[in-house]
């Protein structure tokens, strides 16, 4: 089983490639249907917030362990502005791209933990993870 893989994302394409990587792994892994879904939709928000907001950035995949748990970690990451404020960013509705403003808020409801390290000017790392149940 591939335990580990990074996607460019600089291009729609990225993000298409980005979602098929997650879907594939996430099946090795052993999720079911509805959760391979979930982590698929997780890693497009994730991919497309770095398509809209950056030049470029990537989406890094790992099956990740913790005593019997086992699970997915996505790894956004980029170095484009960074989030400005993250409490609005984080809020339901809000969009900086006059979408529906469901992107993080939404990828974090998703996943089963979620982080996200920003610093305006230098870049925004997300880190997400699905345990399999």
């Amino acid at each position: 089983m591939r335990t580990q893989s990074s996607v460019e994302i600089g291009t729609e394409w990225g993000i298409v490639s980005a979602r098929q990587a997650g879907r594939e792994l996430s099946k090795e892994v052993g999720f079911n249907n509805v959760d391979q879904a979930r982590i698929a939709t997780a890693i497009s928000e994730l991919a497309r917030n770095i398509y809209l907001y950056t030049d470029n950035g990537m989406i890094g995949l790992e099956v990740v362990e913790r005593g019997c748990l086992k699970g997915i970690k996505i790894v956004s990451r980029d170095e484009g502005p960074g989030i400005e404020n993250l409490g609005e960013a984080m809020t339901d509705g809000h969009s900086s791209s006059n979408g529906l403003g469901a992107g993080l808020p939404g990828a974090k409801r998703l996943m089963d933990e979620f982080d996200i390290e920003s610093e305006p000017g230098k870049g925004t790392v997300i880190t997400a993870i699905k345990w399999l149940r």
